[in-house]
């Protein structure tokens, strides 16, 4: 049974930064695609980053690009969000995701969010101006 974890939200000014982790039980992650989504009150489940099972494919919302880093270490089955330069507009709940049918994906992360098929509970982030 594949079960992820999120953690590390919290809060944060503007202009700063917090890392995400998330742990994946029961699925190596060397041998899928995983991704990062946020959700904003009353609105759909967005994508923020994905990355391949080769942990070097990778393909952000251009709207967190330049500032948001995904990363993955297979060895210890945890995929990470790196966010700088937080904004106000930052703040959402933020998900882990897996992708068991796929070792990576091109184009925008919101296109894949239906693909992906397990989901942690969320880590709350906030950005205070």
């Amino acid at each position: 049974q594949v079960q992820v974890e999120e953690s590390g939200g919290g809060s944060a000014q503007a202009g700063g930064s917090l890392r995400l982790s998330c742990v994946v039980f029961g699925y190596s992650t060397s041998n899928i695609c995983m991704g990062w989504f946020r959700k904003y009150p009353g609105k759909e489940r967005e994508g923020v980053a994905i990355i391949g099972a080769d942990g070097r494919s990778t393909s952000y919302a251009d709207s967190v690009k330049s500032r948001f880093t995904i990363s993955k270490d297979n060895a210890k089955n945890v995929l990470y969000l790196q966010m700088d330069s937080l904004k106000p507009e930052d703040t959402a709940m933020y998900y882990c995701a897996t992708d068991l049918t796929s070792t990576a994906r091109v184009g925008p992360p919101s296109q894949y969010v239906s693909l992906f098929d397990h989901w942690g509970q969320g880590t709350e982030v906030t950005v205070s101006s």
